[in-house]
């Protein structure tokens, strides 16, 4: 059995643009490194949560980590896993974020965002001035974390169904009222409406004056990575919200910014039989909406991604979504190069790295779900089904915890 690295490259995919010779910048980029790594293995192209669908960065992992919708948290649980705060199920989470805003068209619409620099003091200021507050007995208590943005922790048998009032469109920016899912968290909403209706009244006459919410969760308990895929390891990841995904599922998590492969062999050497190192470079390079720059990321990357262990782990270099360069979206549900090569890993056709190639290899189209087993079983690792020789749900790995007589 083999080990398996992840290297998690963050809005990889993209759509063709005209200035690039009707290619992504991915398949512009020049890539000997990816390249050798397609020749040598499978390849495919892989939908996080479905074709057309185009997921947070939050819900891609989860999705491709081996963990059902039902299991999910909220993002707003990993913010505050990954910032080291103590998470209890009696609580409900939400990621608050301070905004400047004006009456327009009978509602109030954002106007911006604190600068991280220049208003970073008078952002955390502001919050402060936000915590402590009780509605219809539900406490709410805010955590500042960065540049105005904070955790909110509602106690009082509050429910997680509420939808959020950061409206997160693209082109458009209205404070929304939250909504109740279904009726049981109609109390919850409420009280969340009147609790951004009194942080505005405090709020009164400063420059930023409203905090949204979004990203509504409540701890769950799920099964360890360990449980469900027979490994555990390193989560490696410059964002405090993947740290603690990685956190929820007992992987232990390691503040890392960019891909690094001595890291890599540095935690195999100590015997993870897991590791996953994300960089967000990419992503980035996407939301400029400059095809050039994504390609000179993609680049970058390549550069790093030498000397990769394949001789000794499974090594997959993949996304979590598409973040296009154009047209003008967030993100979008266009696939994702996929591929995966080591010991005894067939290698096919494809011998270049890009949406349009890997898209050609014999892994074919895949689902999110869909990663870990192909991984666990390139790894010699696969749960024999049939057999059921482990309590955990969902299990997709040879069991690594056993209980013999």
């Amino acid at each position: 059995m083999h080990p398996i690295v992840l290297f998690l490259l963050d809005g990889l995919a993209d759509r063709a643009h005209e200035e690039l010779g009707g290619r992504s910048g991915v398949e512009a980029a020049a890539t000997p490194n990816l390249d050798r790594l397609c020749a040598s293995g499978s390849c495919g192209a892989l939908y996080a949560v479905g074709p057309g669908r185009a997921p947070s960065s939050e819900v891609a992992h989860w999705s491709m980590l081996g963990y059902r919708p039902d299991e999910f948290p909220g993002r707003a649980v990993f913010e505050a896993l990954g910032r080291g705060q103590d998470v209890s199920e009696e609580h409900v989470f939400a990621y608050a974020a301070l905004r400047p805003a004006e009456r327009r068209d009978g509602g109030w619409w954002l106007t911006g965002r604190p600068d991280p620099d220049r208003d970073a003091e008078e952002a955390e200021r502001l919050v402060a001035r936000c915590d402590d507050i009780t509605i219809d007995g539900l406490h709410f208590s805010l955590t500042h974390v960065w540049r105005g943005e904070g955790v909110l922790r509602i106690a009082g048998a509050a429910d997680e169904r509420v939808t959020d009032s950061d409206s997160f469109f693209r082109a458009w920016y209205p404070v929304l009222r939250p909504q109740p899912v279904v009726p049981e968290a109609e109390r919850t909403a409420r009280a969340c409406e009147a609790w951004t209706r009194e942080v505005m009244h405090r709020l009164e006459g400063e420059r930023f004056n409203v905090i949204t919410l979004k990203w509504f969760g409540r701890p769950k308990r799920v099964p360890s990575f360990l449980e469900r895929h027979g490994i555990t390891g390193t989560f490696a990841a410059e964002s405090a919200f993947l740290r603690g995904l990685g956190r929820c599922v007992d992987l232990a998590p390691v503040e890392n910014p960019y891909v690094d492969v001595d890291l890599v062999h540095e935690r195999l050497d100590a015997g993870d039989t897991f590791v996953y190192v994300h960089d967000k470079r990419v992503d980035e390079a996407g939301h400029t909406k400059d095809p050039n720059e994504k390609r000179k990321a993609v680049e970058l990357l390549d550069a790093a991604l030498a000397n990769l262990p394949t001789d000794r782990a499974i090594v997959c270099v993949t996304g979590d979504h598409a973040t296009p360069t154009s047209p003008d979206v967030i993100h979008s549900g266009d696939s994702v190069p996929f591929v995966v090569a080591g010991p005894g890993v067939r290698a096919d056709s494809v011998t270049e790295f890009g949406e349009s190639s890997c898209a050609g290899g014999i892994l074919g189209h895949l689902r999110g779900p869909d990663m870990m087993p192909v991984l666990l079983n390139a790894a010699d690792r696969p749960l024999f089904l049939g057999s059921r020789p482990t309590p955990f749900d969902g299990a997709d790995g040879y069991p690594a915890i056993l209980d013999p007589l």
